[in-house]
């Protein structure tokens, strides 16, 4: 097996191309596009297989315009600004940690996409770096490439032929980065995944939050074809979506291999997709009476030598049945239903399969494809299905990855043909200069000097947290400014979590900590105040003022002496009065001189 794995991430410096803020909106759309959109030739005249596919589909696109977030650069209104030199120059600093060397001059492409994610019919993206490596447990993992790219629109809803997407997320910077194919399986892919993770969060660039990060698997097997699964979110999900890749291509050149040997040298048959309807016009299935009472047809296809075959089992839950369902999804049907499944539970009788097996001129060893639709759109499902079946090797294709470990045909795999120079934006030079301010102003946090120093503040279990905490920049800033590591990582690791379990949200978390911290450090509260502060900050008031109105303000001094004389000098029972007033510590040290005296 051969596995590599591209990491796409997004960052927090605006958008790449114009002076919108990364960041994303909900306010209402101050204006609405609708566009269609075609395949064009690239410029050594061929179009990409990938787009004519999606050009077959030939949706419409609706486009939501936040108006604070999106500009006329990303509705396709103004040509693109020059490049923002903050996402070019940090994820050059990445380039320098992975030892990857940078191109001399930087040329921003077109890579045509007229699957809507894009108003232009085009993502913008240019390579900037080629080699270095990554540490592992298994040795070192090769970088084959480093791009900057465009953010693609984030789909709001799909409804029939028209898709609606939303600008703000458009635009916004990502860094690509791109193994080799050398990773041993789907364990070691979620390490390197991991470690490259990390290291774009240390380094103080990377947006956090759900959809920020993804991961792109490409895989293939000897004998089989490299495919692409885009869109693991979760690390965890990675091994088997690997393993699971790994063991379907295993299975379908076994499939292959028994259709050559059934079909021999006998030619193929002609695909023919008859309108079967008749067969049904009285079935009980609740399914296919549907469709009927729609005003859809039925048609079948008959699959020569391919009987008992649909239903082989390419890994849990998943059949050859379904591969072919996924074809004919992309077509445009809802879903096929075929001879290698249980005809009983679509309500299918023996006496309406004996029939269709007539119509459609079959014998024992053949099967059978029905698909329920539109007549056009039916029988393009239906000749997705053929020409799947009928491959005589294993399809590079691109796929969706699925939460439980599966994944879907999309669309074929994409090649060259879709890029092209992009002639609005000049070409970027990177000489020693630079070079230099990537070393000398940007810098880049050192992931591994980051992980060792967190590991000495921290226990190790704390330590974890804090590395994928949200927060973790804020963390490394506090730290710098010499605040108390310990209670800093409880706070934005288990106190907030804690908060958020409540619905309790900071508007602006990192200058409300800030601005927290720095209180604590001048001695206004003691730790145990701080769960309430952040609540009372969470409504919008600032943390003095929230000291102030839950009467948090520290007790020490002759006020601390008088409550201990009060109370005979009892830790227990002080802190039971006034835990969110005093300091335990401090109590501690002025008791030891009260009852020595």
């Amino acid at each position: 097996m051969k596995c590599g794995i591209e990491i796409h991430q997004r960052l927090d410096t605006g958008k790449l191309f114009c002076s919108c803020p990364s960041t994303l909106s909900e306010s209402t759309p101050a204006r609405i596009i609708e566009r269609k959109q075609h395949p064009v030739s690239s410029e050594t005249g061929g179009v990409d297989t990938a787009v004519l596919f999606e050009a077959q589909k030939d949706r419409t696109f609706t486009y939501l315009v936040p108006p604070e977030s999106a500009c006329l650069v990303e509705c396709d209104c103004e040509p693109p600004h020059k490049m923002n030199e903050e996402a070019l120059f940090a994820s050059l600093s990445i380039c320098t940690q992975l030892g990857s060397t940078p191109m001399d001059e930087i040329q921003i492409m077109r890579k045509t996409i007229i699957d809507g994610s894009n108003t232009s019919g085009f993502q913008r993206t240019a390579l900037i770096a080629i080699g270095g490596s990554l540490e592992t447990s298994r040795g070192k993992v090769g970088i084959q490439t480093v791009c900057i790219e465009e953010e693609s629109a984030g789909i709001v809803r799909r409804s029939g032929e028209n898709t609606v997407f939303r600008l703000d997320r458009l635009g916004m910077p990502l860094i690509e980065i791109a193994t080799e194919p050398v990773i041993e399986g789907g364990e070691h892919a979620k390490e390197t995944a991991r470690k490259i993770g990390e290291m774009l969060r240390i380094a103080g660039c990377a947006q956090r939050g759900i959809g920020t990060i993804r991961q792109d698997l490409n895989i293939s097997v000897e004998g089989g074809a490299r495919v692409e699964i885009k869109g693991a979110q979760e690390l965890e999900g990675i091994p088997a979506l690997v393993e699971n890749e790994a063991q379907r291509q295993k299975k379908l050149l076994g499939i292959m291999k028994e259709v050559a040997k059934r079909m021999g040298d006998n030619p193929e048959i002609p695909a023919h997709f008859p309108d079967v309807t008749s067969v049904f016009k009285e079935t009980g299935s609740l399914l296919l009476k549907k469709a009927l009472q729609k005003g859809e047809r039925v048609f079948g296809l008959r699959l020569p030598k391919h009987a008992g075959l649909l239903g082989i089992e390419l890994y849990a839950g998943r059949r050859y049945g379904s591969e072919l369902s996924d074809y004919a999804k992309s077509a445009g049907v809802g879903g096929i239903i075929h001879s290698d499944e249980d005809m009983v539970k679509y309500g299918i009788t023996q006496a309406e399969i004996s029939v269709l097996r007539t119509r459609l001129g079959m014998e024992s060893t053949d099967a059978f494809v029905l698909a329920a639709g539109e007549e056009r759109i039916a029988r393009k499902a239906l000749l997705a299905v053929w020409s799947r079946a009928l491959e005589s090797e294993i399809p590079s294709e691109t796929r969706r990855a699925l939460p439980d470990g599966a994944s879907e045909y999309m669309r074929p795999i994409a090649g060259g043909s879709r890029m092209y120079p992009e002639t609005d934006v000049p070409p970027i030079r990177i000489g020693q200069a630079e070079l230099e301010r990537v070393k000398n102003e940007v810098g880049g946090r050192n992931a591994e000097e980051v992980k060792n120093r967190i590991n000495s503040l921290l226990n190790p279990e704390l330590a974890v947290q804090i590395l994928k905490s949200r927060h973790l920049n804020l963390f490394l800033r506090l730290c710098d400014e010499g605040h108390d590591a310990k209670l800093i990582a409880i706070t934005l690791t288990k106190t907030l979590t804690e908060l958020r379990r409540e619905g309790v949200e900071l508007r602006d978390a990192n200058s409300s900590l800030i601005d927290l911290f720095f209180l604590y450090s001048e001695g206004i509260f003691v730790k145990g105040a701080i769960p309430h502060l952040l609540r009372k900050m969470a409504e919008g008031k600032g943390c003095e003022d929230a000291v102030k109105e839950l009467g948090l303000l520290r007790i020490t001094g002759e006020g601390l002496k008088r409550i201990v004389e009060e109370e005979e000098g009892s830790m227990a029972g002080i802190m039971k009065k006034y835990s969110l007033l005093i300091d335990a510590d401090e109590l501690k040290e002025f008791l030891r001189g009260y009852k020595a005296d």
